[in-house]
């Protein structure tokens, strides 16, 4: 792989490296490598679930990622999971305390009173959703829009080197939560026969930049969106339940003409059990669900089956997801 090729890989190694020692300072608090170690043999998801008060759906996707990293190790026929050298050195009688000590400042982390609480099992109410978890911190919120509009530059390059056909004869665009415009100001660019509309809460765009092509447009994706020819969702779908991604892209649906039109969403798509480690970028994407299940109430990253069921229960026809050689893939849905 070419240098520049290899540094869009590695960057996402330091950009979300405190994660997986958040994920660690978690199941060490949970007690995870103590229950397996108790144990002497590997036990399934509902077992440990159980055993240390963790709804399934968030446990799994921990352990989904700690076995990427090689901390525990899964097993098949029947799904297991045990341990390895490593993760008997987390144990309470070993390096375990000393983890939890280098980690406790740590304002942002995963918590097992978080997990045991229902975070990242999609089980907290849906009201709590319109705010990040328990975050109220005004460094925190500014570093974090400063981020995702780094990221949209990143990410709505690779749409236009990668797929710019997925613009073709689209002659309006919608993008929703779109901040300052970043994203459709790019794409306008880009493809000069779009017209761009950047929508987001009216306080977000009353402080966005004058774009050439962009009309900004304030409102609330969850009651309505402006018509246009294709919605865009660009790392807006991982912050949400099931439930109200599927409300939102109803939304998006009833947005764009039933002949011609679509919605594209630009996430991660984590692999499925068959093919993981399908490309440079899985743990990445591994440590982004993780950072997701920080950060938001009930969001997460999905997986190409996942993807799948919301689109369908949204009502669309069809959809098609491309891959590309960055964190993120272009999905792309029909009504």
């Amino acid at each position: 792989m070419e240098k520049e090729a290899q540094a869009r890989v590695d960057v996402w190694k330091y950009a979300l490296g405190f994660t997986e020692m958040r994920v660690v300072k978690c199941v060490v608090e949970l007690g995870l490598p103590d229950v397996l170690e108790s144990h002497g043999s590997p036990m399934t998801l509902s077992e440990l679930s159980s055993a240390v008060g963790c709804p399934e759906v968030s446990l799994h996707r921990i352990l989904r990622f700690l076995t990427h990293k090689g901390i525990f190790r899964k097993e098949t026929n029947p799904v297991q999971y045990a341990q390895t050298p490593l993760s008997r050195l987390l144990t309470r009688d070993n390096m375990g305390p000393f983890v939890l000590v280098q980690a406790w400042r740590s304002q942002l982390g995963l918590t097992a009173k978080d997990l045991r609480a229902g975070k990242g099992s999609g089980t907290a109410p849906a009201s709590t959703e319109d705010g990040m978890w328990s975050q109220d911190n005004f460094w925190y919120s500014k570093t974090s829009q400063q981020f995702v509009a780094s990221h949209a530059k990143a990410a709505t390059r690779a749409v236009i080197d990668n797929w710019p056909e997925s613009f073709r004869g689209v002659s309006s665009l919608v993008d929703v939560g779109g901040r300052g415009g970043t994203a459709v100001g790019m794409l306008v660019k880009a493809f000069p026969w779009i017209r761009g509309v950047n929508f987001d809460l009216p306080h977000v765009v009353s402080e966005a930049p004058l774009l050439d092509g962009v009309e900004h447009v304030g409102g609330n994706m969850f009651e309505n969106i402006p018509q246009a020819h294709a919605v865009m969702l660009m790392w807006i779908l991982h912050d949400w339940s099931d439930e109200l991604c599927i409300e939102i892209l109803k939304k998006c649906k009833e947005a764009v003409p039933k002949d011609g039109g679509k919605v594209i969403i630009v996430e991660a798509v984590i692999d499925d059990e068959e093919e993981e480690g399908r490309d440079e970028y899985s743990g990445a994407r591994l440590a982004m669900d993780m950072m997701i299940m920080s950060g938001t109430v009930n969001g997460k990253e999905r997986t190409a089956g996942e993807w799948t069921q919301l689109i369908n229960v949204a009502g669309f026809s069809k959809h098609a997801i491309k891959h590309m050689p960055a964190i993120d893939s272009v999905i792309e849905a029909y009504p």
